[in-house]
C-alpha cells in the first residue's frame, strides 16, 4: 500500500514565531497580509507539487460517511467506527469526522483562559495532549504511532506558542480561534485514517482546509464555493488518490487560504458539501439515536421513528427546533437528490431515517403514511410582540419600518402573523430580545403611538411556538382544523397562527407551560400516539374499586387494539390517596393506598392530576355520592378537567347551580359525562339525547329506576311479608346500608329530577313529590337495627295494598314519573296489569319507557340491570372511553 508521501509534506499545523503570531492577533486591519501568509502554507505546499494528473471519478460509486463526536470519542467508539467503513461494500467512500467527544469545547477553553491571562492554559493544554495519545497508544504501533505522536506534538508545541501570544495580546480574531479550534478534527481523522492503514486497506486522510473554500456572510454563517472547492478536491485527489478518503469536519478556508470553519453543525454540512462535490450515492450522518423523530421523545413518550422525510420536511423540522440537521445541511444535497440517512451508531439493525425526494408510494413499515402531518417541533423562550393601530391600514412601509427597528438591534423574528386588514402585525422573537425590541419599536413609532395612529406596541411574554410539519399537509383537507381541535379539546388556547401557501407547516403560538400539553395533544390527534387520560378516581370503595379492577384487565386490550392510554395518575379516598407521576399500577393499588397513601387533600389531588404536562387530558372520575364533591365539578370543568361520575348530586342538586354548570359545559370543550347517574349502566341518559338531538319531542317518562326497589316489589309476591323481603334484600347486598335509603323514595326522586332537567324542565328536587315507603313512625328511628325490628308491625298495611292489586289482576311498582306535557315528576307506587311490560320484570332489573312524538303508540323501552357495583362500574367505564373518542381515539 502506498501512502503518496502525503505525511512528508502535510503537517497538520504550521510552527509560528510570536512576531508572526502577534500580526495575526491584532484587531489592525494592516496586519491581514501576515494572515494569508501564514495560511497559505497550509495550502501551497500540496498544491503546488508536480504530480501526474489522476482523473477524479463521480458519481453512484461514492457513498458519504459522517461520525460526530460522539462515534469517535474513545479508542473503541473509533475502532467501532473503523469497522462499519470497512463493512460498507461501496467502491469508493469518503468519511467526514469530528473531534473527539469534548474536544472542541476544551480548545474553545483554551483559548478562553488565554485571553484572560489564565495561566491553567497550559495544564489545560496537557490534558488535551494526553486524551489524544492516550488514544492514539491503544488504536496504532510501529511506524503509523511514531509518526502519528511526532505530528502530535509539533502540533501541541506550535499551539503552545499561539496561545502563548494570545496570552500576551489578551485578545484572538476569529480566524485565529477558528485555526485552534480545528486541531481536534485534524487529530481524530489522522487516527482514524491510520487505524484503517494499519489493516493494509488503501486510506488517505484529507485536511478540509485544502479543499473546501468558504466565504463568510455573517458572523454564524458561510456560503461553500462550489466551484472552487470542486477544483482543489480534483487537484487533491489527483495528488492524493484513495478508495477510502478520512476527512475533517466542521474546518474549512476561505477564498484567502485563511483557516475557518463551518460554524454550527458544521461536520454534517461538510459532509453535505462533500457528497455534492462527489454526486455520492447516498450520505449517512451516525449519531446516537435511531433516527427522526415523530416529536422529542423526551416530550412525548409515543413519539416514532420516520422512516423517510422530504427535504422540505427535514428543513422545516430543524428549522422549529428538532434534532434532524441544521436547514443549510440539506442545501448541497437537494440540488443533486442525493438521499440523506441519519443512523444509529449504536443500534446498527436499526434502520434509521431517510430524508429524500418523496417517492410517489411511501408505504413503509409500521409508519402511517395515511397521516399528511409527519411530525411535530417546538422552540420555547419566546415572546409575542403586537403592534396595533387603526393608522397601520393601507400604509405602505409599515411592515418594513417594524422589522427594519428589528433588524437594528439583531433580534431574530421566529414567526410572522398578520391580519389581512393590517390592524395589527404580531411577531415572536427570542425572550432574551424582546425588551430590546420593544424599545426600538417605542422609539420608532413614538410620535405614531402619541397621535393615536398606532395604539399600542404589546409585549407577551413566557410563549411557545408549536409547528406541525408535512408535505402532504398541502394537498389534505383539514389538517388545520384537526390540529386546532385537538388543542381545543385539551383545553389550550392559540394566540398566534403563521402558515404558508405551501403548507409545509401550520405554526401556532401557545403560553410556554402549554406546550407539552399541546404538542402531545396534537400528536395524539395525528395518530401517532395513543390517545392517553390522565385520570384521578375519586372514592375507591364498592363502585370505584370495581372500576379500578376493570381498567386494569381491560389497560393492555385498550392500548393494543384501541390505542387508548388510560393513565390513574390519583386514587383518594375520604381520609388517605395515593399519587404517582406516570401511572398508579392497577394490579397492587389497594396495597398502595394502604402502604404508601397520604392524607387526602382534594385541592391537591386535582392540581396533581390536571398538572402532568406531559399528558395533555385530564379527567376526574368521582364514585361518591357525595354533594362536597359534586360542589367541584365546575371549578375542574373551568379548568379543563373532563369529568366523569355517576353521583348524582350535581345533577339533582340546585337549580341553579346545575344550569350554570350545563352553560359552561356547553361553551367549553372540556367534557361532563353521567351517563350512570340515572341508570346505572343502562344507556338512560344517551338514549334521551338521541332522541332530543334528533328532533323527537318527550312526551313523558316512566320507569322503575330502582334496582332495589325492583327487586323487593319482584320478590313480594303470595303470602310473603314486606319486611322479610327487605331483610333478604339487605343480606343479598341490594340495600343501602341503612334501608330506609331506598325504601324513602330519595334515590328515585334524584332520577327523576335529571331526567326532568335532560327534558328540558327547570324542576328543584321539592317540586318532586315522593310516596315513601318508610312508615312514618320509623322514620325517626335511630338505628338500622331498631328499623329492622320494628318494621314487621307495618306489614299489614303493604300486604293490604298487594292484596287489592292482586285481586285487581295488577302488581305493585315502586316507579318515577317525568310528565313533560303536565311539566311535573312524581315518585309513588302504582299497580300495573300482568301484561304490562313493567310487571314482567325480574329480580333487580330496571325499565325506562319514552313515549314521545314518534313512539306515542308503542313506548321506547330500555330495560336490564340498573344496580351492582359491576353494571355501575361498567356505564361509568363506558364514559370513560367515550370521552377517548371525542378527544380523537379511533372508533
Amino acid at each position: 500500500m502506498t501512502r503518496m508521501g502525503k505525511d512528508s509534506h502535510r503537517d497538520s499545523s504550521v510552527p509560528c514565531s510570536e512576531a508572526k503570531l502577534r500580526g495575526f492577533i491584532s484587531y489592525s486591519g494592516r496586519k491581514e497580509s501576515s494572515n494569508s501568509h501564514i495560511f497559505a502554507s497550509v495550502t501551497d505546499v500540496s498544491l503546488d507539487k508536480v504530480v501526474e494528473k489522476v482523473e477524479l471519478p463521480k458519481g453512484d460509486t461514492w457513498c458519504v460517511h459522517k461520525f460526530g463526536g460522539t462515534c469517535v470519542g474513545s479508542s473503541e467508539r473509533i475502532k467501532n467506527v473503523a469497522q462499519i467503513i470497512v463493512n460498507d461494500d461501496s467502491e469508493r467512500k469518503l468519511v467526514v469526522v469530528s473531534a473527539m467527544s469534548k474536544v472542541t469545547d476544551m480548545m474553545y477553553d483554551l483559548i478562553a483562559k488565554a485571553q484572560s491571562r489564565d495561566d491553567s492554559y497550559i495544564s489545560s493544554l496537557d490534558a488535551v495532549l494526553e486524551k489524544h495519545r492516550l488514544t492514539a497508544l491503544d488504536l496504532l504501533e510501529g511506524d503509523e504511532l511514531a509518526g502519528l505522536l511526532s505530528r502530535l506534538h509539533d502540533d501541541i508545541n506550535n499551539l503552545k506558542a499561539m496561545l502563548r501570544a494570545i496570552y500576551i495580546a489578551g485578545h484572538a480574531t476569529e480566524s485565529f480561534s477558528d485555526f485552534v479550534v480545528g486541531h481536534g478534527e485534524l487529530w481524530s481523522a489522522q487516527m482514524l485514517s491510520s487505524l484503517i492503514r494499519k489493516n493494509e486497506i488503501d486510506c488517505n486522510w484529507m485536511d478540509t482546509r485544502e479543499v473546501l473554500i468558504v466565504n463568510p456572510t455573517s458572523s454564524n454563517q458561510v456560503d461553500p464555493d462550489y466551484l472552487e472547492s470542486e477544483k482543489r478536491l480534483e487537484k487533491w485527489f489527483s495528488s492524493n488518490p484513495s478508495k477510502i478518503i478520512i476527512a475533517t469536519g466542521f474546518i474549512a478556508s476561505t477564498a484567502q487560504n485563511i483557516p475557518t470553519t463551518l460554524k454550527r453543525d458544521g461536520s454534517d454540512f461538510s459532509a453535505a458539501i462533500m457528497g455534492a462535490l462527489l454526486r455520492a450515492r447516498q450520505v449517512t450522518i451516525w449519531t446516537d439515536v435511531n433516527g427522526v423523530y415523530s416529536a422529542d421523545p423526551r416530550k412525548v413518550s409515543e413519539a416514532v421513528i420516520l422512516r423517510t422525510l422530504s427535504y422540505q420536511e427535514a428543513w422545516e423540522m430543524s428549522y422549529f427546533g428538532a434534532n434532524v440537521l441544521h436547514p443549510r445541511t440539506i442545501i448541497p444535497v437537494m440540488q443533486y437528490d442525493i438521499p440523506i440517512v441519519i443512523r444509529n451508531i449504536f443500534n446498527l439493525s436499526a434502520p434509521g431515517t431517510m430524508i429524500c425526494q418523496p417517492s410517489v408510494s411511501e408505504n413503509q413499515d409500521g409508519e402511517n403514511m395515511d397521516s399528511p402531518v409527519k411530525g411535530f417541533a417546538t422552540i420555547d423562550n419566546l415572546a409575542l410582540v403586537n403592534v396595533e393601530g387603526t393608522g397601520m391600514a393601507g400604509v405602505p412601509g409599515t411592515a418594513s419600518a417594524i422589522f427594519g427597528a428589528v433588524k437594528d438591534v439583531g433580534a431574530n423574528v421566529i414567526m410572522i402573523s398578520q391580519a389581512s386588514s393590517e390592524h395589527s402585525v404580531c411577531f415572536a422573537v427570542p425572550e432574551k430580545e424582546v425588551e430590546a425590541v420593544s424599545a426600538a419599536l417605542h422609539t420608532r413609532f413614538r410620535q405614531a403611538l402619541d397621535a393615536g395612529r398606532l395604539s399600542q406596541v404589546a409585549i407577551i411574554p413566557n410563549c411557545s411556538i408549536l409547528a406541525a410539519v408535512g408535505q402532504k399537509m398541502a394537498s389534505t383537507p383539514g389538517v388545520s382544523a384537526t390540529l386546532f381541535s385537538a388543542l381545543a379539546k385539551a383545553n389550550i388556547n392559540i394566540r398566534a397562527i403563521a402558515q404558508g401557501c405551501s403548507e409545509y407547516n401550520v405554526t401556532v403560538v401557545v403560553k410556554r407551560e402549554d406546550c407539552i400539553r399541546a404538542l402531545r395533544a396534537v400528536h395524539s390527534r395525528c395518530f401517532l400516539s395513543r390517545t392517553t387520560i390522565a385520570m384521578g378516581i375519586i372514592g375507591p370503595g364498592l363502585i370505584g374499586g370495581t372500576l379500578l379492577d376493570q381498567l386494569k384487565d381491560q389497560a393492555a386490550v385498550l392500548k393494543e387494539d384501541f390505542n387508548i392510554d388510560l393513565r390513574v395518575m390519583g386514587i383518594t379516598g375520604s381520609r388517605t390517596m395515593v399519587l404517582s407521576d406516570m401511572g398508579i399500577d392497577l394490579s397492587r393499588w389497594r396495597e398502595l393506598l394502604n402502604e404508601k397513601g397520604e392524607v387526602a387533600d382534594l385541592e391537591k389531588f386535582a392540581q396533581h392530576v390536571n398538572g402532568n404536562h406531559f399528558i395533555p387530558n385530564t379527567a376526574i372520575v368521582d364514585c361518591t355520592a357525595d354533594s362536597s364533591i359534586a360542589i367541584r365539578y365546575y371549578d375542574w370543568l373551568r379548568k379543563g378537567i373532563h369529568v366523569i361520575t355517576p353521583n348524582k348530586k350535581a345533577n339533582s342538586g340546585p337549580l341553579d347551580k346545575y344550569l350554570k354548570l350545563r352553560a359552561l359545559q356547553r361553551q367549553s370543550y372540556t367534557h361532563y359525562f353521567y351517563e350512570a347517574t340515572v341508570g346505572a349502566g343502562l344507556p338512560i341518559i344517551s338514549t334521551l339525547r338521541g332522541l332530543l338531538e334528533t328532533g323527537d319531542k318527550i312526551l313523558k317518562i316512566e320507569g322503575i329506576f330502582s334496582g332495589t326497589l325492583s327487586y323487593i316489589f319482584n320478590n313480594f309476591v303470595d303470602s310473603r311479608a314486606f319486611s322479610e323481603v327487605v331483610a333478604e334484600a339487605k343480606q343479598a347486598g341490594y340495600t343501602e346500608p341503612d334501608p330506609r335509603d331506598d325504601l324513602s323514595g330519595t334515590d328515585v326522586r334524584r332520577k327523576v329530577v335529571i331526567l326532568a332537567r335532560e327534558s328540558g324542565l327547570k324542576l328543584e328536587l321539592s317540586d318532586v313529590p315522593v310516596e315513601s315507603l318508610v312508615p312514618e313512625p320509623l322514620r325517626g328511628v335511630a338505628s338500622v337495627e331498631e328499623f329492622m325490628e320494628r318494621l314487621p308491625q307495618f306489614d299489614k298495611d303493604m300486604a293490604k295494598k298487594q292484596q287489592d292489586a292482586k285481586d285487581a289482576g295488577d302488581v305493585l311498582r315502586y316507579v318515577g314519573v317525568v310528565d313533560v306535557v303536565k311539566q311535573r315528576g312524581l315518585v309513588e307506587l302504582r299497580r300495573y296489569s300482568k301484561d304490562h311490560p313493567f310487571a314482567q320484570l325480574s329480580g333487580s332489573d330496571n325499565i325506562i319507557a319514552f313515549k314521545t312524538l314518534r313512539y306515542e303508540k308503542q313506548p321506547l323501552i330500555v330495560r336490564g340491570p340498573g344496580a351492582g357495583a359491576e353494571v355501575t362500574a361498567g356505564g361509568v367505564f363506558s364514559d370513560i372511553l367515550r370521552l377517548a373518542s371525542y378527544l380523537g381515539a379511533p372508533s
